[in-house]
């Protein structure tokens, strides 16, 4: 089932991503990690529907869509970039894997780190943080997407590592098997991934070989 909704505010989150808050339709429900299809209520583009993670609660009164522009190409997030308070967009079902199943390593890369944002603010909400870690992969330092808000959630149990860099105020270079071994307590956690395609298959392979199990690796199947 398709709801048109208003956007009710844009702005900027870094140089490259925008908060869009939207009008909610009535009874409509989503767990935190989960996802919609979401295309431009505007001639030539309504059905041009993309996966967006909601942001916000559940019990927010708006939905929230925390979204990454890419305007190196005339697609649906450069024309998302386009939109004003007032235009309107076109949301589907809920659907996604991704939902919190216990104390765990969020892995994210990029914009990956979505679908954790409304995760780790529910569990704000709760007073359930403790015993979460999240490993956050950009390029650059101000590619990090709500820093201020990550770090003040997760205090140092937010670490932000640097790709492309040379001097960044971070810890440079990758998440991978010597970054897992060197930063992971216990393995028997559960791992939510979640980032490039590249990515997360690598660390569904390397997570089973350094002692993970299977059913506690939770991504976007």
């Amino acid at each position: 089932m398709e709801h048109v909704i208003k956007i009710k505010s844009i702005e900027n989150v870094t140089h490259d991503v925008k908060r869009f808050q939207c009008e909610k339709p009535a009874g409509y429900q989503f767990i935190p990690g989960q996802a919609t299809e979401v295309s431009i209520n505007k001639k030539d583009w309504e059905e041009e529907r993309r996966p967006f993670t909601f942001t916000a609660l559940n019990d927010a009164p708006h939905l929230e869509f925390t979204i990454k522009i890419y305007s190196d190409h005339p697609g649906v997030t450069n024309e998302l970039n386009t939109l004003k308070p007032g235009d309107e967009l076109i949301v589907s079902d809920v659907w996604g894997a991704i939902e919190y199943k216990g104390p765990g390593y969020f892995i994210a890369g990029g914009a990956g780190i979505t679908p954790f944002i409304s995760i780790l603010r529910q569990l704000k909400k709760e007073n359930r943080l403790k015993g979460n870690k999240l490993f956050f992969s950009n390029k650059t330092d101000s590619d990090i997407i709500l820093k201020d808000e990550l770090t003040d959630m997760l205090g140092d149990d937010a670490v932000y590592v640097i790709t492309n860099q040379p001097e960044t105020t971070h810890r440079k270079g990758y998440i991978n098997e010597q970054f897992l071994k060197e930063n992971v307590d216990d393995f028997s956690k559960h791992f939510y991934l979640c980032g490039p395609p590249k990515m997360v298959e690598a660390m569904q392979n390397v997570l089973p070989a350094l002692g993970a199990s299977p059913d506690t690796v939770v991504f976007e199947k």
